[in-house]
């Protein structure tokens, strides 16, 4: 981020002479969030901090290339506001086209009309394809019976593409819109990476057990009592997860294997990638039940296979007094583990003023999914 807004302050636009690009931004929507600039001189990285803007007035922000910057022959990027749900978009509320720069010194001007928000809006025609694998798909290992959605890319029946998956946990709060306390609205945000081409992914919406979606989701002996996660996992790594392989066009190998879900589903989640650390090579845990295992000591677990393991850990500084420290505390109990050292990526994402509801895990979805799976920049 540059620093001399003095002196860029100091002169007009045509005035400034200088040896390295000058980006100047004018936009007719303006608001506290930083503008960053994404291109493909940085992987396309939606937040990154070398690349942020400087706010020199309202509306109005500049960015000077360093002097050893290497230009790629064209200069390709967007400006955001820290992630593609934030996106710049036209006046229409349509997606603009990449902006191109050929240039390496003096000064480029730019507007941008409208932000996105939230990821919306979303085009139709980008909408994943819902599709139920079963309404009694058989878990031997519980001898019950459960609801399994797959949520396909939107050109999946006329590609010959292979996809990455994700399982998710309480299918019933993901994508349905008559859902008691709302819905993540993963169908529109995966609508809108398609449309950005952000990357392409099979989902596996599993639903939860209604009255004994706890005991499920309980792994071992907690202060909920004992519980039958164990059970649960060993259905989704042993059963599911051979039939979505065979099922359809996914690529099957752990780095392209993920597994996720809020509260008590985010805690399954991580004890999936405890258990199975050669099978799942990506955790999304949102706001995980750490309080039902406050004894766990996560730095001594063996892992068998640790390398490239990502975690997504998010959480909301309005759910619970203890939220925020428990995640915290998770994280530097991974970090610190001997099995693990620089062998594992994990991403912190604290919003203070969220809340645990799907709310704020819905907007979390979409960054999680980028950073887990598209985003092959270290951060």
């Amino acid at each position: 981020m540059i620093s001399n807004k003095n002196n860029f302050s100091a002169h007009t636009e045509d005035e400034l002479v200088e040896p390295q690009l000058n980006i100047v931004l004018t936009t007719d929507e303006d608001d506290l969030r930083p503008v960053y600039i994404s291109g493909n001189f940085n992987h396309w990285h939606t937040q990154d901090q070398n690349f942020e803007m400087e706010k020199i007035g309202n509306g109005l922000y500049h960015f000077k290339f360093p002097h050893d910057f290497v230009y790629p022959e064209e200069l390709l990027y967007k400006f955001t506001k820290g992630d593609w749900s934030e996106v710049e978009i036209d006046k229409y509320g349509n997606r603009t086209e990449n902006r191109v720069c050929k240039q390496n010194s003096g000064v480029r001007k730019e507007h941008v009309d409208k932000w996105r928000r939230n990821w919306l809006p979303f085009k139709p025609n980008f909408l994943p394809k819902v599709h139920l694998i079963s309404e009694e798909f058989e878990i031997p290992q519980l001898n019950k019976k459960r609801r399994i959605w797959a949520l396909l890319p939107h050109d999946y029946e006329t590609s010959q593409e292979h996809y990455p998956v994700m399982y998710l946990q309480d299918a019933q709060n993901l994508f349905n819109e008559k859902a008691q306390y709302g819905n993540w609205e993963i169908d529109k945000k995966l609508a809108v990476m398609a449309e950005y081409k952000i990357g392409k992914i099979i989902i596996i919406a599993i639903e939860h057990a209604e009255q004994d979606r706890i005991k499920e989701y309980n792994v071992g002996n907690t202060i909920l009592g004992v519980g039958q996660g164990k059970k649960y996992i060993r259905f989704i790594t042993d059963t599911l997860k051979p039939f979505v392989d065979k099922q359809f066009r996914t690529k099957p190998e752990r780095e392209f294997t993920g597994i996720g879900g809020s509260s008590m589903g985010g805690l399954v989640s991580i004890f999936s990638g405890l258990m199975y650390p050669e099978v799942y090579g990506k955790l999304m845990i949102f706001s995980p039940s750490l309080w039902v295992v406050p004894k766990m000591d996560f730095t001594g677990i063996d892992f068998s296979e640790p390398d490239d393991t990502k975690i997504y850990l998010y959480a909301g500084g309005d759910e619970s007094a203890t939220m925020v420290e428990h995640v915290k505390k998770f994280k530097k109990s991974m970090i610190k583990n001997e099995f693990v050292t620089n062998k594992m990526k994990i991403n912190l994402s604290i919003n203070m003023l969220g809340k645990h509801n799907e709310t704020y895990w819905s907007d979390e979805f979409p960054k999680a999914i980028e950073w887990l799976f598209f985003n092959t920049k270290d951060n």
